[in-house]
Parts: structure tokens; C-alpha cells; sequence
């Protein structure tokens, strides 16, 4: 960890035109990385330098970069600002490496009924919100997508004031985590495992059956074979 900071001393001194940092925090403790992260980030906005910062770590991607290249294999998947990746991955890769719990991926199949688009998964059957039917999406009427939605995207039941037609489901509580300012919870919906952000004054428990509401204006589709986000 000493030996990391001396050598980023040593190379803000030289007031070079760009900063190439490789996980210039790797080997630091948690506490240690958070106020570098706060020093890199003052160090930046004075010295305005342009900087190439390659880490794996998301919440480094996320506080530091004004803009994001999501790589794998050698492959930029997407360039983007932070907010547009959170908000609009372009595949599976991206979304999953982005947020922490990661997002939650459950197949599915898209079907229209009544002059709605519904999602019918095993445990349960979700409408898609209208202003969410592109024509992207109609493509895949009638075929198996993947869903995807983030844990903080969901919440319970006795929470929410607003209408919840089309968007809850059931799930039995395998374990609860509490974090102290929130409650992750892992649920068995059906057979496939859906994780949860909640309130962490919630009284929920292992074992216990809970109804979910998703917030379908934040929902992801994917193409099954490609992962390439449909939505």
C-alpha cells in the first residue's frame, strides 16, 4: 500500500500531459481506497489532466470516470458515461458488472393478451409498462427473452402507495443480509433466485413468503442467445 502511494506521488509531480493509472488502489484497506478515491477525484478537478484509469473495481469505474469502457476479452462492449451505463447497459456483461448486488437476470417469455404485453416468467407474470413496447421489443412477442431488474428496483408490497396491478410476485426469503442502512435479501421465486435492496427496518426473515413489487419503469430485456439488450 506504501509503495502505491509513494509511486502515484512520484507521478503527479512530473505534471505530465495524461495520467495512465493501472488499480493505483488494488493493494490499499477499504478505508484507505475511499480517501484516495476522494484525493484522486480533488487531484483531478485541480490539475484538470486528461487521466486513463483500468480497474476492476466498479465502484472506482463509477465515482472516478466521466466516462466508462466496459471491456472483456480485449473488447470494448460499451463507452459510455457512468449514468448511461447504470441506466442503459448495452448487454448482460455490462449490466451485471454494473451495481453491486449485481442485477438480477430471470428468462422469460414476452406474449400479448388483451392488447397488453405481458412478461411470464415461472413465478410470475409482469405487465410491461406501454411506453416500454418499442418496436424492438414487439419483435420478440411469443419468444424467450431475458429479464432483468435491479435489486433496488424492487421493493414489498406494504411499502408502495401507488398501484401495484401487473407488477408483484411471490417469493419465499432464503436469506436476509443487514448492512445497517439496508437489507438485501435473497428470494426463491419459483425456483429461480431473485435479490432484493430493501428498508433494513423491514421485519422480514428467512423462510417467511413475501410479495414484491418490481418498478417495471426501470426493467432491462435481453436476448437470450446474443445477451444484447432488446430494452
Amino acid at each position: 500500500g506504501q509503495r502505491q502511494r509513494v509511486a502515484l506521488g512520484r507521478a503527479i509531480v512530473r505534471n505530465p500531459k495524461v495520467f495512465l493509472f493501472d488499480e493505483p488502489l488494488s493493494n490499499l484497506d477499504a478505508k484507505l481506497r475511499v480517501r484516495m478515491r476522494a484525493e484522486l477525484q480533488e487531484l483531478h478537478q485541480r490539475l484538470k489532466t486528461t487521466s486513463i484509469y483500468v480497474t476492476h473495481d466498479q465502484v472506482e469505474a463509477m465515482t472516478l470516470g466521466h466516462r466508462i469502457a466496459v471491456m472483456k476479452d480485449g473488447q470494448v462492449l460499451q463507452y459510455d458515461s457512468p449514468r448511461v451505463i447504470y441506466d442503459q447497459p448495452a448487454n448482460m456483461f455490462v449490466a451485471g458488472f454494473i451495481g453491486s448486488p449485481p442485477m438480477n437476470f430471470v428468462p422469460a417469455r414476452l406474449l400479448e393478451e388483451n392488447g397488453r404485453v405481458w412478461l411470464q416468467g415461472r413465478g410470475f407474470k409482469l405487465w410491461v409498462p406501454p411506453d416500454k413496447v418499442t418496436p424492438e421489443v414487439r419483435r420478440y412477442l411469443g419468444q424467450e427473452v431475458v429479464f432483468g431488474i435491479r435489486p433496488e428496483d424492487i421493493r414489498t408490497l406494504d411499502t408502495v402507495r401507488e398501484p401495484v396491478e401487473g407488477r408483484t410476485f411471490q417469493g419465499r426469503v432464503k436469506v436476509r443480509e443487514a448492512l445497517g442502512d439496508e437489507l438485501i435479501v435473497y428470494a426463491d421465486v419459483a425456483g429461480d433466485e431473485i435479490v432484493a435492496k430493501l428498508d433494513p427496518r423491514l421485519p422480514i426473515s428467512p423462510g417467511q413468503e413475501v410479495t414484491f413489487v418490481a418498478l417495471l419503469e426501470h426493467m432491462h430485456l435481453f436476448d437470450k442467445d446474443t445477451e444484447r439488450a432488446i430494452l
